[in-house]
């Protein structure tokens, strides 16, 4: 979502398109062949970034999975809010924009990105059938969904959802304090509503990580004063485990997420390729359970009941 500088209507420039081919280069260099988009990010400019990338890199498009998303409606000047759209125009009219900036003929997969609190169900299974009939989308998925609203959809979809993608990282560990807090009289305060991960483990939905490096807060992001001792404390021990396997924070950070026993496929959004490069090796680095645990516990602040 980084790509194409800012959420504004300037255009992209030729030092936009180099620094995509920075990005793609540094992802596939240590085995990363899956690119997610979503059409509102920089206002549609990084779905044109990686559209460039493509053109100048046209053998790419059959060894790599595209994903993006749509249901999102940016605010206009004017208006006070985003909102949410799951209509069949809007889904439809949304995959065309999205296959027209990034050149391509079809999508891997199309997540809808947040609920919407208007969707129709039925007007949503209509729209992802003509778009499966078409050729434009050959998977479908969801985005910061819960069970309930998993199996409504799903209802009305002969396409089966592949994929839920959720905030999930050390720092937002709702998902797994919804697990520990059942019940107990915290469970209430939690954001992740009882069963979600379980339902797409028994559902076979891929579960993906968006923000799982936690914007660097773990991995050498200089802390401003208003960082809570929980994030300083876990960071430095993210540093300690990272010196004493040989590895980077970011790895530790990313294979933390990776040990659980859901598969959950982190979804890396930085565009800098030293941070990229920093990921390599998550996928093979092991985690003890303690030290999963200590790092689960560090972030949390409060010891398990």
């Amino acid at each position: 979502m980084g790509l194409g500088g800012g959420w504004d209507r300037e255009p992209i420039t030729e030092e936009h398109i180099k620094e995509g081919h920075e990005a793609v280069e540094a992802a596939l260099s240590i085995g990363i062949n899956m690119f997610d988009h979503a059409d509102i990010y920089t206002r549609g400019k990084a779905e044109k970034v990686f559209g460039a990338v493509l053109k100048e890199r046209p053998e790419l498009r059959e060894s790599i999975i595209l994903q993006s998303k749509c249901g999102i409606k940016l605010a206009e000047p004017g208006e006070s809010s985003n909102v949410f759209d799951f209509s069949k125009s809007h889904i439809l009219s949304s995959v065309d924009g999205i296959l027209s900036r990034l050149g391509a003929e079809y999508l891997d997969i199309l997540l809808l990105h947040r609920p919407d609190p208007l969707m129709d169900p039925e007007e949503v299974g209509e729209a992802l059938r003509l778009l499966k009939e078409s050729g434009k989308v050959r998977h479908f998925g969801v985005s910061n969904m819960s069970e309930g609203q998993i199996k409504l959809l799903q209802a009305y979809s002969d396409e089966p959802f592949v994929v839920n993608q959720l905030e999930m990282s050390l720092e937002k560990i709702f998902w797994l304090d919804s697990v520990v807090s059942v019940n107990q009289e915290a469970w209430k305060a939690h954001g992740m509503p009882e069963g979600t991960i379980e339902h797409c483990r028994l559902e076979n939905i891929q579960l993906q990580a968006w923000g799982p490096l936690a914007q660097g807060k773990y991995s050498g992001r200089p802390l401003g004063d208003g960082e809570p001792e929980t994030v300083r404390s876990t960071a430095r021990l993210v540093q300690t485990l990272a010196e004493e396997k040989g590895t980077t924070p970011e790895a530790v950070v990313l294979s933390w997420l990776m040990t659980h026993p859901a598969a959950i496929q982190p979804v890396i959004g930085t565009v800098t390729p030293k941070r990229i490069a920093a990921c390599e090796g998550a996928d093979k680095l092991e985690l003890t359970r303690k030290e999963w645990y200590d790092l689960y516990v560090s972030s949390r602040g409060v010891r398990l009941p």
